[in-house]
């Protein structure tokens, strides 16, 4: 590969093109070898840069990368949050620059090195890159969304989310983009080596996909996931509620199922301003079904505070979760940032944190793991339910991405969580994408966006643990440091001149 030698512009343009042909391998495109392809480019492209250029490569890739991938951003702060449109626009903007900064990171990390021997790039790349996205995850509460990771639910390397999670298969997405690298511009010999090194990666991936981690326990229940299909603009309004009410309480009757779950915030309200009357008719409907409903309702307490929360009505004893992970302006705001909220419509923008390390809810004859909407980015946070769970469930409200890419995105999330723990995962959301999803991450059904329905489907109990339930992110953040410590001894043996070369 020559693109070292482009000129310095050509060079940046390649790389933003590059990040945004990458969006196209996650959801709904889902075309997996891209995000590979794209990072074997950006690989390229470092070859001989110093680390200034790096740097500004790695800034636009993530440039590409964020400023399509998490376009939605402006539709949340300007068509549902009013904010003005030059306002969003300069917002939406800032926000990818920031999320930029990780990608430039690893790329000025990886010409710091100034590693020639290809053995040090192919050790230090997908390690730089891995850890850039795993802090992106939990600096200032974390933005984990577009990991490389997510982007491969479908190919050979989900075999190791159950091993590694997300992170490790974004390791092994970049290892294969240096591997790709290797056969592209290495001489015959390493070329070889390159393309053993691609069939043992995808053979490992192959190889792990097929180890069943989990055990399904009892009998598979009967579930309903409701999405009333209520739109972000109307939701709030007063002359709504009624209506909204009403829809939920006729798809609950409608609902033939043990569980039946509700979306996030389905009633707009806090809990204790709803006529008891309301409250109580679900309930009978549920107890005449001999069934459980999770509703989503905000919830306050004698202090004042108040929380995102999910509560249970039916056969089994009231339950309560309430949501942990907040999303930063959306539901909490940070010191300082008040003004940020105040140019936007977004009710409810201070909710107080739910307990770190919930226990999970006795429904249905299951132990249910809940998590709502954002929170179920964070598959170190699902996993702390875990093994004791054996259902997980996401209630979502992503009307606030409209028709953007945010709901496949998200859905593609939760695929990942399920692979990770070997448990069904069942998403009810307003507006959609309500699924199923079986414990190797696969749908096994879905309502369409934007149409009103309860999806009706049979979920399995899983028990027993994951290695990635057991150990979370330490064993590939370990293998990382391991992998730039040997990258940094190499390059430190056979280091010549200011860049590294494929030879």
């Amino acid at each position: 590969m020559r693109l070292g030698r482009l000129p310095p512009s050509a060079a940046l343009a390649v790389a933003f093109v590059s990040g945004a042909a990458a969006v196209a391998g996650f959801a709904p495109l889902g075309i997996f070898p891209l995000p590979a392809l794209s990072l074997a480019l950006l690989l390229a492209l470092c070859r001989a840069a110093t680390p200034r250029g790096a740097l500004a490569l790695g800034f636009a890739f993530g440039a590409g990368l964020f400023g399509v991938g998490a376009s939605w951003v402006y539709v949340s702060l300007h068509d549902f949050g009013t904010m003005p449109a030059a306002l969003a626009g300069v917002a939406t903007l800032g926000f990818c620059a920031i999320l930029s900064l990780y990608p430039a990171a690893a790329a000025w990390g990886l010409a710091l090195l100034r590693a020639r021997p290809a053995s040090a790039a192919l050790l230090a790349f997908p390690a730089l890159w891995t850890l850039a996205e795993w802090l992106r995850g939990w600096v200032f509460t974390g933005f984990p969304w577009l990991a490389t990771g997510y982007s491969q639910t479908d190919s050979p390397l989900a075999g190791l989310a159950p091993v590694l999670g997300v992170y490790g298969v974004s390791w092994a997405t970049a290892l294969v983009a240096g591997l790709a690298f290797l056969i592209a511009a290495g001489e015959p010999r390493q070329r070889i080596a390159g393309a053993c090194g691609l069939a043992l990666v995808v053979a490992a991936g192959y190889a792990l996909g097929s180890v069943s981690w989990t055990s399904p326990e009892g009998a598979p229940v009967r579930v309903s996931l409701l999405q009333g299909n209520i739109a972000q603009d109307l939701k709030f309004q007063e002359r709504r509620y009624a209506a909204t009410l009403e829809t939920y309480r006729r798809l609950v009757e409608a609902s033939d199922a043990r569980l039946i779950v509700l979306p996030e915030t389905a009633v707009p309200r806090f809990f204790d301003t709803v006529d008891p009357a309301y409250w109580d008719r679900l309930a009978r409907l549920a107890r005449a079904k001999r069934a459980d409903l999770l509703v989503g309702v905000p919830v306050r307490d004698a202090e004042g505070r108040y929380f995102n929360s999910l509560i249970s009505l039916g056969v089994s004893p009231p339950q309560i979760y309430s949501k942990s992970h907040l999303v930063p302006f959306g539901e909490f705001v940070p010191p300082g940032f008040r003004w940020i909220v105040d140019t936007v419509a977004i009710p409810l923008t201070d909710f107080s944190r739910g307990p770190e390390r919930p226990r999970p809810l006795a429904l249905a004859g299951q132990r249910v793991a809940p998590d709502i909407c954002y929170e179920d980015a964070f598959g170190e946070e699902i996993a702390r339910q875990l093994p004791e769970a054996t259902l997980l469930v996401n209630a979502s409200n992503v009307a606030w991405f409209g028709d953007s890419l945010a709901p496949p995105q998200h859905l593609q999330m939760s695929r990942m969580r399920a692979l990770e723990t070997g448990r069904y995962m069942l998403r009810a959301t307003n507006t959609g994408i309500t699924a199923v999803i079986d414990e190797r991450g696969r749908v096994r059904a879905r309502l369409p966006q934007f149409t009103e329905g309860a999806l009706q489907s049979d979920a399995q109990g899983f028990s027993g643990a994951t290695p990635y339930v057991r150990w979370a992110n330490a064993p590939v953040i370990a293998l990382c440091a391991l992998a730039l410590a040997a990258a940094a001894w190499l390059a430190r043996r056979r280091r010549v001149g200011p860049a590294w070369e494929s030879r």
